[in-house]
């Protein structure tokens, strides 16, 4: 009797230290404007700012923050326009597309006071985004001629942690759904970049992808997991979580408007995997479609994430000033809007900021978000 006590006495405990100190958006409109029907490299590279891409609306920030209280944002940018393909992959950077992306960092988290993910939409790729996810060389594949080094992006990171070293309010996410290569690649690239930050006296919360599309589900499966490998990833901060995708439909593309897969059955042998080593996760993404039958599968992820410990923050994909009409998850080729607050459906109905945030994740939206210090693996320090 008295093993059983202590038993429930201990869960309670862990259930009682589960928290989510950051939740929030995904801003996706900074990786808009290069899609090619003909995969032709270059186009629309580098892009006018504003038109073809953009960062943030500060509007929405306004609202997100001021209105809804959420406290984190994961703002994408391509890496081909932060360094164009005439110096490469590395420490050089345009500094006009630069300066446009830290005006956004700025406005999150100086302005009004939140946390901002730095995310490279790039998929562990580079040179060429006309189709992403599929075009451009694996960074660090040296059978390809064309391809950046794991040194470059080592250097990429280092550089991008030195202009940002004094703000302790990013997250450097060090790169979105690396697919379709080695793991132990993403584990050579992923430690390439956390050296490299740390190195330059950065010591912000890092968030790092496994393979599979950083997938939640599948981190254990397969004939490369990441489960077999990433466990091996080294920060001397002890400051770097694991940044995992998960959607809910039938094959977790969030491509279809149906909700067919429980979060939290689907993610327990990473949830296991995590607690084994001793790491934190966020989850950057995940959605859902407007239909009411997803309603329980979106409280289920939420609720999953709020009472296991191993998880510490979260995005929804996704807002983004760019989106119009179009919906960035769990469609089925049917424009329902955005996470975006101004967002509308194609038909002039409210868009998934209205059908999916107001009506469904902020009345979830944890009450232990922090405020103030820097990023870190346990809140804000």
């Amino acid at each position: 009797m008295l093993s059983k006590s202590l038993a429930a006495v201990a869960l309670l405990a862990t259930n009682a230290a589960a928290t989510i100190y950051y939740a929030g958006v995904a801003e996706s409109s900074g990786e808009f404007g290069v899609w090619s029907q003909t995969s032709t490299a270059g186009t629309g590279l580098p892009g006018v700012f504003g038109k073809d891409y953009s960062f943030i609306s500060k509007a929405a920030i306004d609202t997100y923050v001021d209105q809804n209280k959420a406290n984190l944002f994961r703002v994408a940018f391509l890496l081909e326009r932060m360094c164009p393909l005439s110096s490469g992959l590395g420490s050089k950077f345009d500094q006009g597309h630069f300066n446009n992306f830290a005006d956004a960092i700025n406005y999150i988290t100086v302005t009004k006071k939140s946390y901002a993910i730095l995310d490279p939409h790039n998929y562990m790729r580079y040179n060429d985004p006309s189709q992403q996810p599929m075009t451009g060389s694996v960074i660090g594949n040296s059978s390809d001629s064309k391809a950046a080094t794991t040194a470059q992006f080592g250097a990429f990171w280092g550089e991008l942690a030195r202009r940002f070293v004094d703000n302790p309010k990013v997250i450097f996410g060090l790169m979105n759904e690396p697919h379709d290569m080695p793991t132990s690649l993403v584990l050579a690239n992923d430690q390439a970049a956390i050296d490299a930050i740390r190195n330059a006296g950065a010591k912000q919360l890092i968030i790092a992808p496994g393979n599979s599309w950083t997938g939640g589900h599948s981190w254990m499966e397969g004939s490369d997991p990441s489960g077999a490998t990433m466990y091996k990833i080294k920060d001397p901060l002890n400051n770097t979580a694991f940044d995992i995708h998960e959607y809910l439909d039938t094959d977790y593309s969030g491509s279809h408007q149906e909700c067919v897969n429980l979060a939290s059955t689907k993610l327990a042998p990473v949830t296991a995997w995590l607690k084994k080593y001793g790491f934190k996760a966020m989850i950057t993404e995940f959605g859902a479609s407007p239909l009411a039958s997803c309603n329980t599968y979106v409280t289920d992820i939420l609720d999953y994430m709020a009472t296991n410990d191993v998880y510490i923050g979260w995005t929804a994909w996704a807002a983004g000033p760019m989106w119009g009409t179009r919906s960035p998850c769990c469609n089925g080729n049917k424009d329902f809007g955005s996470l975006e607050p101004d967002s509308t459906a194609s038909d002039g109905s409210p868009g998934l900021y209205t059908t999916l945030w107001v009506d469904q994740i902020q009345k979830l939206l944890p009450t232990t978000l922090v405020w103030s210090g820097m990023s870190s693996v346990t809140g804000g320090i």
